[in-house]
């Protein structure tokens, strides 16, 4: 469950700045983890939430109220099944607990793997 009620933000530094300064935290380290990852990225709000485009969506993520969501799309999560298992997961998402430090070089990886897949797919 998000926070609070939203009406859809219109960037992502709004979107963070929505959340309590220790969640405000950790989203601003994916995001900037993302970036690094993935440097040709377009940024933008979709579905409410902050995500990349490269050929297509790369990823999402989202702050909730005792988590941070990251939606790698299916492909991202099947592809990694084994290092994310100790995190809550399902077909798309995973979800990183606020109370722990996040997994940034997982985060990496799997960010590539996307930008990579999607390259893939512009090419065929």
């Amino acid at each position: 469950m998000q926070i609070m009620e939203r009406q859809s933000p219109k960037d992502v530094d709004t979107y963070i700045a929505s959340f309590p300064t220790e969640t405000q935290k950790l989203l601003t380290l994916i995001r900037e983890t993302i970036k690094v990852a993935a440097p040709d990225a377009i940024e933008c709000i979709s579905y409410q939430m902050p995500a990349y485009k490269l050929n297509g969506i790369l990823v999402y993520f989202a702050g909730y109220t005792k988590h941070v969501g990251f939606y790698p799309c299916a492909s991202g999560i099947a592809n990694f099944k084994e290092e994310i298992s100790r995190y809550k997961n399902a077909k798309g998402s995973v979800q990183f607990p606020l109370n722990k430090p996040l997994p940034l070089e997982l985060i990496t990886t799997i960010v590539k793997f996307r930008v990579k897949e999607n390259n893939n797919k512009k090419s065929l």
